[in-house]
């Protein structure tokens, strides 16, 4: 056999396996934003289970602008049986999301401003009753999602939009009292920047078998200022930017969360009521 005829071969292909050989892969394009009558958004999303707008679609219908009356729930006593998340005094039942640590949060005539970092309660919950109270930035700056930006978690996952959506459009499920990237809200009922605002929640977990497989998944009712702008509304997993949501297994309590968006947005007046859910006729 001769052997340098079959070295010579060898050396030969070299070059074309190289060439052959598969690069490095393509980074994913980057998001697109388009503008549509003014408002932001985009279309390279994934189409919404309606098959009708894409995640976080600028098309999407906005929501009906609805004047909320009076003060409705604002600076409520909690009931006797409350969880006292925060009465203006201290952060000790919230944590720094990312470290684990104290809460980042300033305290600021007996309201909490958000800074730094998302917190998280120290205690979590499954179904519930939530009440808090929440006040935009003044002056307003920013325009659609850059404007007075935060989010209430149910459980660490599921988000319930806050925003400064008075006089300032955006893609409608992204709006205040918006399941995020999810269910837009019946209406807009936001107050003006400067003025404070009552979310009253009531939430039911999702349920899972023994597998991690979903069974039912969980609800939401939303009152933003006295309107109802969730109505029991299903929630379609975890709430992600420019994502249609899926489930995964996860316990069945976890804590709130509320969110730092690089927007200083006040709190005060936090606290929630674990709830039973009595499924009889």
């Amino acid at each position: 056999m001769n052997y340098r005829i079959l070295a010579l071969i060898s050396l030969a292909s070299l070059p074309v396996l190289a060439q052959n050989s598969p690069g490095p892969a393509a980074p994913p394009p980057k998001p697109r934003e388009i503008v549509v009558d003014g408002i932001t958004g985009f279309q390279d999303t994934p189409m919404e289970p309606d098959g009708q707008w894409h995640v976080h679609d600028p098309a999407r219908l906005q929501p009906p602008v609805v004047a909320p009356g009076g003060s409705f729930s604002q600076m409520a006593p909690p009931p006797s049986d409350a969880v006292i998340l925060f009465d203006g005094h201290d952060l000790s039942a919230w944590r720094d999301k990312r470290t684990g640590g104290p809460a980042p949060w300033t305290i600021e005539g007996g309201a909490m401003v958000s800074a730094k970092d998302d917190i998280v309660t120290t205690n979590e919950f499954g179904d519930l009753q939530l009440h808090l109270e929440f006040l935009e930035p003044t002056p307003a700056t920013g325009s659609g999602q850059g404007r007075g930006n935060s989010g209430v978690f149910l459980m660490g996952h599921y988000e319930v939009q806050v925003l400064d959506c008075y006089q300032n459009p955006t893609y409608a499920d992204g709006t205040t009292g918006a399941v995020y990237a999810q269910h837009p809200p019946l209406a807009n009922a936001c107050r003006p920047p400067g003025e404070w605002q009552t979310y009253d929640l009531i939430f039911t977990v999702p349920h899972f078998d023994a597998a991690g497989k979903l069974m039912v998944p969980g609800f939401v009712t939303v009152i933003l200022n006295g309107v109802v702008v969730q109505n029991h509304q299903a929630i379609r997993g975890d709430t992600t930017y420019r994502s249609v949501g899926n489930y995964s297994y996860h316990n069945p309590t976890g804590p709130l969360a509320l969110q730092f968006h690089k927007n200083a947005v006040a709190f005060r007046n936090v606290w929630v009521r674990p709830v039973p859910l009595v499924d009889e006729p």
